[in-house]
């Protein structure tokens, strides 16, 4: 099996007049829990939309766990896209029921775990959780799958100081044993950081730095202070 989750190779992609990935080189080693920041329309929602298959590249290659994109590589990923929503009329636990008949590698008793260190009530429904709760329920139904390959895209937007920090402690006991590559896009950069072992900065469709998280952070400061400087015009790889 290929030691590199993820590589992108001059990969481009346009909507329209908008470029939103432009001569991307990316390749990211298994077992990586990996920062993917940068502001708004830099490129990386449209990145995880391609790692899932959602979206093809107008140009370049993109490879997932050594296959092209597709139903095959989507049995080992999982991906929680922004401003995920669940079913209403769905308690947690029918949430759950429903994910072992349909996720590949869903496991239960993780997803239980997980919903007891996020204090998530498993016979509350989706139409009446908070924001907060729901975004738990969606991120618990992501991260309890076994699979090599995990994809979160702003997994705390909308989301309470609180809930955040409860989320960001139940990850950080389940996604960082090694065994998994984990890519998180957030703006939420000083909750999570901690959680980075490599960081990925985007800006306009651009690869603009790379590196290890603590290597970054002696040279230039906190991942926040790197996302200043590059949307300011600063540094550039």
């Amino acid at each position: 099996m290929t030691d590199i989750a993820v590589a992108c190779k001059q990969v481009s992609k346009r909507y329209g007049a908008k470029t939103a990935l432009d001569h991307l080189d990316i390749t990211i080693p298994r077992g990586h829990v990996v920062g993917v920041l940068g502001p708004n329309g830099a490129g990386k929602s449209t990145f995880f939309r391609m790692l899932a298959g959602l979206v093809q590249p107008d140009a370049g290659v993109v490879e997932v766990l050594g296959q092209r994109p597709g139903w095959r590589a989507n049995e080992n990923i999982a991906y929680l896209p922004d401003r995920a929503r669940w079913y209403p009329d769905h308690t947690t636990e029918q949430a759950f029921q429903w994910a072992e008949r349909f996720l590949p590698a869903f496991d239960r008793a993780v997803a239980e775990r997980l919903a007891s260190l996020m204090q998530l009530d498993l016979t509350l429904q989706a139409g009446g959780m908070s924001r907060g709760q729901e975004a738990r329920l969606m991120l618990i139904l992501c991260v309890a799958r076994r699979v090599p390959l995990i994809i979160l895209d702003e997994p705390f937007s909308g989301i309470d100081v609180v809930s955040r920090e409860q989320i960001v402690d139940a990850l950080m006991e389940h996604i960082c044993d090694g065994d998994k590559t984990v890519l998180i896009s957030t703006h939420e950069i000083h909750e999570v950081e901690a959680l980075f072992d490599s960081v990925i900065f985007l800006g306009d469709g651009r690869l603009q730095l790379a590196g290890e998280a603590d290597a970054l952070r002696r040279q230039y400061g906190s991942m926040r202070e790197i996302v200043k400087r590059l949307h300011l015009g600063g540094e550039q790889q």
